[in-house]
């Protein structure tokens, strides 16, 4: 049952976000929420940990889940819910698109899922920013207390300015990475 619940869980996600890895973070926080499987601080990690991980990000994380969940069976299943969407997708969208090329409201359907995308990929930079920026240290009915993480801050801020200074500003992203996980280990972020 635990691996026909993963299917289900991944392949709402899968369908309904639209506009890449980044647009599934409000979808997997609700498969948090709702089954209790991982929090939002694993939601946090797995972020950090897809992001500097080959492979698409969502697919990362349901592989991820999946295996915590279910082990390899579970990953498998998780991230066969997470893909079949779009497989199913473009599989009809090739059929019929030839034919509809030069249709008016296809044109229309397409222009209005990039404010659609936009939105997910807005609301899942938002939860990121939240989750490494903000500590939630209360939660009181619907009340939610936040405190700022300065040390945080202070890091966001140092990457920003050394990324945007002419004189490193073209050093490998790897580089970044690696040295952001460094700062996170040494000052225990």
């Amino acid at each position: 049952m635990i691996y026909l619940r993963l299917f289900y869980e991944f392949f709402k996600a899968g369908l309904f976000a639209v506009g890449g890895g980044l647009a599934t973070v409000p979808f997997l926080q609700n498969i948090g929420a709702s089954t209790g499987w991982f929090s939002a601080a694993d939601l946090a990690n797995m972020i950090a940990v897809s992001e500097s991980t080959p492979g698409p990000m969502g697919v990362n994380m349901a592989t991820y889940v999946g295996f915590t969940v279910g082990g390899v069976p579970g990953a498998v299943v998780a991230t066969l819910g997470l893909i079949c969407p779009s497989i199913i997708v473009i599989v009809i969208v090739a059929s019929v698109l030839d034919r509809f090329r030069g249709n008016k409201y296809v044109e229309y359907v397409f222009y209005g899922l990039r404010p659609a995308s936009t939105g997910l990929i807005a609301a899942a930079c938002w939860g990121v920013v939240v989750i490494s920026l903000l500590h939630i240290t209360g939660v009181s009915g619907m009340q939610v207390t936040l405190e700022v993480s300065w040390a945080m801050w202070l890091v966001a801020a140092a990457v920003y300015l050394f990324t945007h200074w002419e004189g490193t500003k073209k050093l490998h992203p790897v580089l970044w990475i690696a040295l952001s996980a460094l700062a996170g280990i040494v000052f225990q972020l």
